[in-house]
């Protein structure tokens, strides 16, 4: 009986990202090899941790391994697993479809990456990150074949593509369990970088290059001739030396590479390796990470914490997100326990005290490391405050543990530095004796805030200001005391008094202003709270502020786009005493209140204040129209 083959096209964007894969410009071509085996790697793992769950599930794992092949007649290279497998479902959703978010942004990057001078290690780095290692198979083959059948399954797959466009797919109904591709590879081409991969030697080279630390066999089957006999001998290639138990002392910076390649799925160098080791009442080992670039997903909520679980070097699950906070996210790495139960679940591990203590002494581990670098390697501290700073602000407002720490390696932008940013330690070192706050304000970028009528004050006296303008920023501001005894004070909330002016000349000048700020409050009701003077201001007449305790715009836009009902909140408009728009409209209103043109005056003044800050008018149109009546009668 023919088995039926069926002809199913690549989702649009798969089939793009194919093409440009296949004429990728990327040189290092081995990587197809160091994929394959990752591939194979963790489907051994998952198919023994299914089998310890499983224990009606009919698989054999007393000889679980990796074998490569060649034929040297026929130009194939074949890498097989008898691992977990898949099913014909799998199959198409794994590889005939692309179905990870980002997909436009990698074949984005990709294409600029060609253009780019750092092309190689660019595109390097988007195949790991993008999750699409396998389509790295194009690179060095004209056709792929991948026979694949799950483990508890009677039947196989077996998948078939040049990468053009298309590809089959067919039921098999005698193949072993596990997952076979063969590679049709493409001629030599040194001109391309394109060795010959049916060579065993280079094939041997490229395992011990790259996937030495692989805990299961390698096994690669060597094919020689001689007198006109052909015999066949297997060697296993790898050391199956898991990385997490040897000295740090005996493995080489290579090693850390490819294992944090490995479990990362990245193509970058790491940045810093921690090695762990804990005795005593939890014993367990750790090798963690810190990349030196972020993952285009890091703020993504598809997002994964990149821990793996073992069990006495058994694998129990990638993503372990209760090993580490969600801050840490961007950590990669290995924890190896000694006294959990091979069937441990997710549900379990929430409640684990031997889990709870590892997460704390990992997070204080990794934390110390980089507080260390603050001080010992200026230069990855940098690095690290460049691509994960506003992963680790949001752990001010999860981890109050070890907020001390994390406000201690927070950078910030500042008035002091058009470009260097600065610690809290060294702000509260130059503030002067009389300040006894940490000044600080939000926005959408430094140019806005920068341009800010709530900093015209702290300009002139030189004071120094935090200029905050990630989203995170918002939030935490208001859910930390302060640092070194010195509390937080934003410039756009609550009174800020800059004033040196006695408590008698407030008084006074207070009180030739009171019927002005009473009319404004009265004829603004709408929009503000209160009309009050200004300390704060030197040029610009009016500047909006919230109370101390008050929501900030951006922060009531966030909530409302996560779904939150949050009711706008009325603010305080502050008018400056000493600028000619506040001092003639005081003139005015005295003589004549009920002047309609006043009103429109106040109305306008909000208005302004409103735009200086980058805020939003309730209605444009109206705004617009007040302003054109206005400036024609000028002309």
């Amino acid at each position: 009986m023919t088995a039926h083959v069926e002809e199913l096209e690549f989702q649009a964007e798969t089939r793009q990202l194919l093409d440009l894969m296949i004429h990728s410009i990327y040189s290092n071509k081995d990587s197809f090899l160091r994929e394959l085996i990752s591939n194979s790697s963790d489907a051994l793992d998952k198919l023994r941790l299914e089998a310890y769950r499983d224990k009606d599930l009919a698989v054999d794992t007393s000889d679980l391994h990796i074998d490569i092949a060649v034929d040297h007649e026929a130009r194939t290279v074949t890498i097989s697993d008898n691992g977990i497998g898949m099913t014909r479902a799998e199959v198409i959703d794994l590889i005939g479809t692309l179905a990870k978010s980002g997909t436009a942004e990698v074949r984005a990057k990709l294409k600029e990456a060609q253009k780019s001078a750092a092309a190689e290690s660019a595109s390097g780095e988007l195949i790991g990150q993008f999750g699409i290692g396998f389509y790295s198979t194009f690179m060095v083959a004209e056709t792929v074949t991948l026979l694949t059948r799950k483990a508890g399954e009677s039947t196989a797959t077996r998948w078939v593509s040049s990468g053009s466009g298309t590809y089959t797919i067919e039921e098999v109904a005698d193949a072993p369990q596990g997952s076979a591709v063969t590679l049709t590879l493409k001629p030599a081409d040194d001109d391309d970088h394109l060795f010959d991969y049916t060579s065993e030697r280079k094939l041997k080279e490229l395992i011990k290059r790259y996937s030495d630390f692989i805990a299961w066999p390698i096994r690669v089957e060597t094919v020689t001739e001689t007198d006109g006999e052909v015999s066949t001998s297997v060697e296993t290639v790898n050391s199956m030396k898991a990385l997490w138990t040897r000295s740090k002392d005996d493995v080489s910076t290579e090693e850390y590479t490819e294992f944090y390649r490995h479990v990362s799925h990245a193509w970058d160098e790491p940045l810093e390796v921690i090695s762990l080791k804990a005795e005593g009442t939890f014993e367990y080992q750790a090798l963690l990470f810190i990349p030196s670039r972020a993952p285009f997903d890091l703020f993504q909520r598809e997002s994964k914490v990149g821990i793996a679980l073992y069990v006495k070097r058994v694998f129990i699950m990638d993503d372990c997100d209760d090993l580490i906070p969600e801050y840490l996210r961007f950590v990669k790495g290995v924890v190896d326990a000694q006294d959990l139960s091979l069937n441990v679940s997710r549900e379990i591990l929430q409640q684990d005290r031997q889990i709870g203590a590892i997460r704390r002494r990992l997070t204080k581990k990794v934390l110390s490391t980089i507080k260390d670098l603050q001080t010992s390697d200026t230069e990855k501290f940098g690095t690290i405050w460049t691509e994960f700073g506003r992963a680790l602000k949001e752990g001010l407002l999860s981890d109050h543990d070890n907020q001390e720490t994390l406000l201690g390696i927070s950078l910030f932008a500042s008035t002091a530095n058009d470009e260097d940013l600065t610690s809290l330690a060294s702000y509260v070192e130059r503030m002067p004796e009389s300040q006894d706050k940490i000044y600080y304000v939000t926005g959408d970028s430094r140019q806005q805030i920068e341009s800010s009528p709530h900093m015209e004050a702290f300009k002139a006296k030189g004071l120094e200001v935090l200029l905050l303008t990630d989203p995170v920023d918002e939030v935490w501001v208001d859910a930390v005391p302060g640092f070194d005894g010195k509390m937080f004070q934003s410039i756009a909330k609550g009174e800020v008094d800059l004033d040196s002016e006695d408590s008698a000349e407030k008084e006074e000048r207070g009180k030739d202003f009171a019927s002005l700020l009473t009319w404004l409050t009265e004829k603004l009701s709408e929009n503000v709270s209160q009309v009050r003077l200004s300390t704060r201001l030197t040029t610009s007449p009016a500047c909006i502020v919230g109370d101390a305790g008050s929501l900030t715009p951006a922060l009531e836009r966030m909530y409302r786009a996560m779904g939150q009902q949050i009711p706008p909140t009325k603010r305080i408009l502050e008018v400056n005493p000493d600028h000619p728009l506040i001092t003639g409209l005081r003139t005015a209103q005295s003589e004549r209140a009920d002047d309609p043109n006043l009103a429109e005056t106040a109305e306008l003044l909000y208005g302004t204040a409103l735009l200086a800050e980058g805020g939003d008018l309730l209605d444009p149109a109206k705004f617009a129209k007040l302003l054109a009546d206005r400036l024609t009668r000028t002309v």
